[in-house]
């Protein structure tokens, strides 16, 4: 069968919008919406509108953060997954897929640096 170049198959993803947003969060809970919607490929409106839907559906809270000029998000990990296909599952597994690898990345890339 053979080649998946054609226009049909190249543009979806595995992800949505909002599962990339809600990631981005998940890796930087005090990150701007610009840095999010930069990363995402997403406008910024967009992006602010992803964060309400997920904020109205119990996904995640936002607060001020300490310096009293930023939001800081948390996520609801324990909430499960909106489609029946997923029923039962916890978004928990997806941030523990998609967002620890990373950061356990970053943690050890000071140290490959120095070996």
């Amino acid at each position: 069968m053979g080649d998946n170049s054609g226009s049909r198959g190249s543009d979806w993803t595995f992800l949505t919008n909002h599962a990339r947003v809600l990631l981005a969060i998940a890796r930087d809970p005090g990150v701007r919406l610009r840095d999010v919607a930069a990363v995402c490929g997403l406008t910024e409106r967009t992006v602010q509108a992803i964060v309400s839907d997920l904020e109205e559906a119990g996904y995640l809270t936002r607060s001020r953060a300490e310096d009293a000029r930023r939001n800081r998000y948390t996520i609801a990990s324990g909430s499960p997954f909106r489609h029946p296909a997923e029923a039962g599952h916890e978004i928990a597994g997806l941030l523990r897929l998609l967002v620890e690898p990373q950061a356990e990345a970053d943690r050890s890339a000071p140290r490959r640096a120095r070996n």
